[in-house]
């Protein structure tokens, strides 16, 4: 059982984790197409990139549970679950959301935008650990990227649209130098991925 860290004391600069998480409450509050998301069941951390280039991966989401929800699946005749995670109150959580800076912040204010939701978007509409499953062979992602960017970008329209606080996303108006240099750093809730464990074995 991992659990996720607790600051006993406030670190110096931006606390990037924290903003994120107020930025997505906000948009699942106030998107409909969102409100199946718990963002109390939804980690959240930032990852080290070597460089900081806007070309990579931004952004992910890791679910922490199978297929419908499941604890366990059978792969090549062996059965495995999923090591879990928890945040210091006990609460288990159903999905692990990752940033990867400073590459995330090296994207255009709109892009930005667009990748929260691409991410958000890829939870269940269960919400029960497993991704949102689409017909067809590109169960993740559509056969259509661009059709699936402008979806994205709908939600971001309707978003903004409604008028959230400019505080929730001002933020993203920076790139990573522009927003270490104005708070003397950034820092974040760093997070070891959670790992596959054989059911012949007991979970850490």
């Amino acid at each position: 059982m991992e659990r996720l860290a607790q600051h006993n004391s406030s670190p110096r600069g931006f606390d990037f984790t924290g903003h994120i998480r107020r930025l997505c409450h906000d948009m699942v509050a106030r998107v409909e197409e969102f409100s199946h998301v718990d963002m109390r069941r939804v980690a959240i951390r930032y990852c080290q990139t070597r460089k900081a280039v806007s070309h990579g991966i931004q952004a992910s989401l890791t679910p922490l549970r199978f297929e419908q929800g499941s604890l366990f699946m059978t792969r090549r005749r062996r059965r495995w679950t999923i090591q879990r995670l928890h945040d210091p109150a006990g609460t288990e959580m159903l999905y692990l959301l990752s940033f990867y800076l400073p590459r995330f912040q090296q994207l255009p204010f709109e892009e930005k935008l667009i990748t929260v939701f691409h991410e958000l978007w890829h939870i269940g509409p269960a919400f029960d650990g497993d991704i949102r499953r689409l017909p067809g062979r590109c169960h993740v992602h559509s056969s259509s990227k661009c059709e699936y960017d402008a979806e994205m970008k709908r939600f971001v329209d309707k978003w903004l649209n409604r008028n959230p606080h400019p505080s929730l996303h001002e933020f993203l108006r920076y790139n990573f130098r522009q927003l270490a240099h104005a708070h003397g750093g950034v820092y974040g809730t760093r997070i070891r991925t959670p790992k596959l464990i054989p059911c012949d074995e007991q979970a850490a």
